[in-house]
């Protein structure tokens, strides 16, 4: 299949370095059109990064991406496709909505006021209200608010429900839920956030970043069918052509495995097999690679 039809953001072997520190490091990831992916990874996994790469306000140091069929890239054609929400919700205090709105039709040629003021009333947002007198899930909203006025083919979220109450969270994402249900397939998303459980509210595809590295990127029925909890009674080797072992725990007489397995058919009657939610599954890939970190301090070596 062409990648113009099929893939929203495709990157082979990207990297960021900081003169000897790789932040992002040889990161392959397939984002098809239309799918809400989540991004997930600890703190200074390159999670940032990536989304910094993606809407070309840094430079990669390796390898290359390529964004709605394009290079990333400072152009206007460039940018007038992609919606991006930073962490601190970068807005102008002073401001209200109705003149943050009124600015964004000034800057952007494709920009819907109708439909951002429209999404604010339905929240009932004050729209003359200055926004260092909202709350914080109102911010938040007026900031989505204006990402999907430009009417972006790919909008990118970074952390943006961080600071949010959980109330402000969950009218968060029904928003963003409904913005991707009216685009009918136009409109893809990369969403970065710690919460876990916020993000299976709305996403249905995952990249998982550890130590800088690409982990998994893949639709989240997938992984779920592909990764199982094996149990059984403690066994001297472990390893099998059959799967690939994400994270091991021994007791003195069991052995526990999650492991991703390379067929979905896979039986074995020396194991009992488990389904596992999402968040074991992305905690054993972030836990694979401290262990990993840790071995090598241990022998002096290092792991970027």
């Amino acid at each position: 299949m062409n990648q113009t039809t099929k893939d929203a953001i495709k990157t082979e072997g990207l990297g960021k370095r900081y003169r000897s520190f790789w932040a992002l490091k040889d990161c392959n990831i397939d984002v098809p059109k239309g799918r809400v992916s989540a991004l997930v990874g600890p703190n200074g996994a390159g999670k940032t990064t990536l989304l910094k790469l993606l809407v070309s306000l840094s430079r990669p140091s390796a390898g290359s991406a390529t964004v709605l069929n394009l290079a990333p890239s400072q152009g206007s054609t460039y940018l007038s496709g992609i919606g991006y929400l930073a962490q601190e919700i970068p807005m102008y205090g002073r401001l209200n909505a109705e003149e943050h709105i009124a600015m964004g039709q000034h800057m952007n040629n494709d920009w819907d006021s109708e439909l951002a003021t429209k999404r604010l009333n339905e929240l009932a947002i004050p729209l003359n209200r200055s926004v260092s007198k909202l709350s914080g899930g109102q911010r938040a909203q007026v900031a989505l608010g204006l990402a999907l006025a430009k009417k972006p083919k790919l909008l990118l979220l970074d952390e943006p429900v961080a600071a949010l109450d959980p109330l402000a969270r969950v009218d968060f994402l029904k928003s963003l839920a409904q913005a991707v249900t009216d685009a009918e397939g136009e409109l893809t998303v990369v969403m970065s956030s710690h919460l876990l459980a916020d993000l299976e509210r709305v996403c249905d595809h995952i990249i998982i970043l550890a130590s800088g590295e690409t982990q998994l990127c893949d639709d989240i029925e997938q992984v779920l069918k592909s990764h199982k909890l094996l149990v059984g009674k403690r066994q001297e080797t472990t390893t099998s052509n059959d799967y690939a072992i994400i994270q091991q725990t021994e007791t003195a007489k069991e052995t526990s495995m999650l492991v991703r397995l390379k067929d979905s058919k896979f039986h074995d009657p020396h194991w009992h097999i488990r389904d596992v939610d999402i968040e074991e599954i992305v905690l054993a890939y972030m836990g694979q690679k401290r262990d990993l970190a840790d071995t090598m301090a241990a022998k002096g070596g290092s792991l970027r």
